[in-house]
């Protein structure tokens, strides 16, 4: 079928991207045929390499390498070794009031968390805000990175205060879910939440946790939950691999 504006199907790219003037760049040509080829190739398929690719399309090395940049960033791409392979479909993980273990988990994946660190210092004024305490209140802060069937996928960092769980670092497992743990063994339900998501590039330090390079593109959540009784619960920090994540939500009136 044909649709309107050259578009391949609804929802791509109206006229798969190519400039009303009609010149398109060549590193752009080839990355169409390299995503055609990767439809090919499967999930897990290993990709030729730039030598391969720049003979087969009778280009240079560096116009290839333009191509695989841009389908590594968009997630099409991955490493693996000294090889590149077709990337699985990006992890879907819902805007709601629900664990990254849980939305993972619908998905069929394995999660997983790494602990990088739980600390405890007084809050500082905007963060008492936040979690509905007085400035100089313990807090507790837990760093951790986001697994996805073993794979780095992000890096969560959760401030709460300590009056809310004062036993956080003896009886919480790290490598599990936060929510389960306050929902199972504390008794606290969420109630509500405010949420804003933006896009950064990750800091060397955060690059170096998730395993990507600083140019890749960062999807960054911010919340602050409350529980049912309307109480300030938590702070989260959350940076989520771009070419790893999309996010769902469903509206309504």
């Amino acid at each position: 079928m044909d649709y309107p504006n050259g578009q391949a199907s609804p929802g791509a790219p109206v006229r798969s991207g190519i400039p009303e003037h009609g010149r398109v760049p060549k590193y752009y040509a080839v990355k169409a045929r390299i995503s055609a080829l990767l439809d090919e190739l499967g999930e897990g398929g290993t990709l030729p390499t730039e030598r391969d690719l720049a003979v087969r399309y009778e280009v240079s090395r560096e116009t290839v390498r333009q191509a695989l940049r841009e389908l590594l960033l968009e997630g099409r791409l991955r490493r693996q070794g000294r090889g590149t392979v077709v990337a699985g479909p990006k992890l879907e993980q819902p805007l709601a009031l629900a664990s990254y273990t849980e939305g993972v988990r619908r998905q069929g994946r394995r999660p997983g968390r790494h602990l990088v660190s739980l600390d405890r210092f007084p809050s500082p004024d905007e963060l008492a805000a936040d979690l509905g305490i007085a400035p100089g209140d313990p807090v507790w802060h837990l760093e951790r990175v986001l697994l996805a069937d073993d794979e780095r996928v992000g890096l969560e960092s959760t401030y709460v205060s300590e009056a809310r769980v004062p036993r956080l670092d003896a009886d919480f497992d790290p490598d599990s879910s936060f929510y389960a743990y306050l929902r199972e063994r504390l008794g606290i339900s969420f109630g509500d939440a405010d949420e804003r998501i933006e896009t950064v590039l990750a800091t060397p330090r955060e690059a170096l946790l998730i395993g990507t390079p600083p140019a890749l593109p960062m999807l960054l959540l911010h919340r602050v939950s409350r529980d049912t009784d309307g109480r300030p619960l938590e702070r989260v920090r959350t940076l989520y691999r771009g070419d790893r994540f999309s996010f769902t939500t469903h509206l309504g009136r």
